[in-house]
């Protein structure tokens, strides 16, 4: 009797995947069914994310999955980008569109969260750096918004889950996401909760990677393929099930998850809240095993995108390839600090960084016609530069040398980057799958189905991950 299939839902930024995992002779064999452009909405002057649209394309993906997998279909898991959630009426639909975390309004409230609880400190609790774009921030945001801050939420896979009938959970790894989780319980912390007034009882239990949180319902589970199709909380949080996909110990090796945002770290079994880890922008956020991704958050290909997208509207058309092979021959004034706050906003991306090459005192480039390689190029030199940095402090947080760097995401297919990583940091790069959160999607899924109700082990989610790199059609 042929195994049952699986399903993997990756959430992204800029697009989300449906990918089926069937066994063909006994070989896995993995398919992405169904794939819908994504992307923050301007609703007046608010940033959200079209809900109702990513959960078409949802449905429309699973449907096809079942006409695809005759066998039937096992499970099914959903990751995604972190911090963002949405709230729930009493009935546990959606009370409106969520909020894009590049959204301005936890400006405010950022600044008077850190008049409660002073950053280093709150740092020190929860272990992730207490960044603006935090659910912790948004949370306080709502209220002057005409939310309810009593009202549930649950943060975007799990909403996914739970949206397919599973109950409202936070999965570990995407909790920690939220700022609120005590690093010495993995709970909720409910002294930080009740100092900055935030309801307790709207939060979500937290569960492990690897939970399942019920069964299909609805009008999907009417089709032949999901009459017996459970739902699982792998990984939520895309980077951690991203990194439960490499197929190999990360003792000596440094990971960078490189697209819309790039990731630099490694895998640590205790975690670092020193001085000089805040001050190097280092964070501590929940692993698929229980240990944990100890990473710096850097700008990624966000940058390029909204260059693009300025000269789209502009009528001059750019295809990334293109571009790619054009940067690469390209001279370039000099590199930027990718992570300078107004180029983690959108619009006018090719303004901002003329303004930060000014302020660096490097010459700016006039946007126009024929020099758009040039601005990838300071944007590439830029990113493998903030890299090399960040695998410095890296090394010195930890005490350890790293012997590799593994790059994986979508933009480990770019090559000219690749290239220019390694000349900063002076080590071997090897190029992990594009589609890894996926990978480490599914293997979280198989090895929780072998765990039989036990905590997943990272012996088990390494043995998938695996066996399923070289399952891609």
């Amino acid at each position: 009797m042929q195994d049952p299939a699986r399903i993997a839902i990756d959430l992204g930024a800029e697009s989300c995947r449906v990918s089926l995992l069937r066994w063909l002779g006994g070989n896995p064999s993995i398919d992405v069914i169904h794939r819908i452009p994504n992307g923050p909405v301007h609703r007046d002057t608010s940033l959200h994310w079209p809900l109702d649209s990513i959960l078409a394309g949802i449905e429309e993906g699973l449907r096809k999955a079942a006409q695809a997998a005759p066998e039937g279909i096992g499970s099914i898991a959903v990751d995604s980008w972190g911090v963002d959630y949405v709230r729930l009426a009493s009935d546990g639909t959606p009370l409106r569109e969520p909020f894009c975390y590049r959204d301005e309004r936890t400006i405010t409230t950022k600044e008077a969260a850190d008049l409660v609880l002073p950053p280093l400190e709150l740092y020190q609790r929860t272990g992730a750096l207490p960044l603006r774009i935090n659910t912790v921030y948004q949370l306080l945001a709502d209220p002057a918004n005409g939310i309810d801050s009593h009202a549930p939420w649950v943060t975007m896979p799990e909403f996914v889950l739970h949206w397919l009938g599973g109950r409202r959970v936070a999965e570990y790894t995407h909790a920690t996401h939220t700022g609120l989780v005590n690093l010495k319980t993995g709970d909720w912390d409910s002294e930080l909760f009740r100092m900055l007034d935030l309801p307790l009882e709207a939060a979500p239990p937290i569960v492990r990677a690897g939970t399942i949180v019920g069964r299909l319902q609805g009008p999907l589970a009417t089709l032949e393929a999901f009459r017996e199709t459970l739902l699982i909380a792998p990984a939520c949080h895309d980077t951690a099930s991203a990194i439960a996909g490499i197929p190999a110990s990360l003792s000596t090796t440094a990971y960078i998850c490189s697209g819309t945002w790039s990731l630099v770290g490694t895998l640590s079994d205790m975690p670092v809240t020193t001085q000089s880890a805040f001050d190097a922008r280092y964070t501590n956020l929940g692993a698929a095993t229980g240990d944990l991704c100890f990473h710096t958050l850097v700008n990624g290909m966000w940058l390029l995108k909204q260059c693009m997208e300025s000269w789209n509207a502009g009528g001059r058309v750019w295809h990334i390839e293109d571009l790619i092979s054009r940067a690469a021959t390209s001279g370039f004034p000099g590199v930027i600090n990718v992570d300078a706050e107004p180029l983690l906003l959108d619009s006018d991306m090719p303004e901002r960084i003329n303004h930060q090459l000014w302020r660096r005192q490097w010459a700016t480039i006039p946007d126009v016609e024929g020099n758009e390689p040039v601005f990838a190029r300071v944007i590439f030199e830029s990113l493998a530069a903030r890299y090399a940095l960040a695998l410095q402090s890296l090394e010195e947080m930890l005490g350890r040398k790293m012997e590799r760097i593994h790059i994986l995401g979508g933009a480990s297919r770019n090559k000219l980057l690749t290239e220019l990583t390694a000349q900063r940091t002076g080590l071997p790069i090897e190029i992990g799958e594009p589609e890894s959160s996926t990978i480490g999607n599914f293997a979280v899924q198989l090895a929780a189905s072998e765990a039989d109700g036990q905590p997943i082990s990272p012996d088990s989610v390494r043995k998938w991950a695996m066996a399923l790199c070289s399952a891609w059609h």
